[in-house]
């Protein structure tokens, strides 16, 4: 399963709302026979990073994103 974003406004951050976000996420992952619940995290954003670690995730450090956007992707788009 793919996370696309997970953002808790900062007013409401430190009351567990991320946690049982994630932690239902989790558990429909399992419920759907999957493999793993990913997503991610700009590597800029320790908040996030240590509120992930402190999870138990790992970070994928032996991937990078690969984007095409705007000109550089219709001109790939056409040719």
């Amino acid at each position: 399963m793919y996370l696309e974003d997970l953002f808790v406004l900062p007013e409401c951050r430190g009351k567990g709302y991320g946690k049982a976000l994630l932690k239902k996420l989790a558990a429909i992952a399992v419920e759907r026979g999957c493999g793993r619940l990913e997503w991610v995290c700009l590597d800029w954003n320790q908040p996030s990073i240590y509120f992930y670690k402190a999870k138990g995730a790992i970070s994928m450090d032996d991937w990078t994103i690969y984007r095409l956007t705007g000109d550089t992707l219709e001109d790939f788009a056409k040719n």
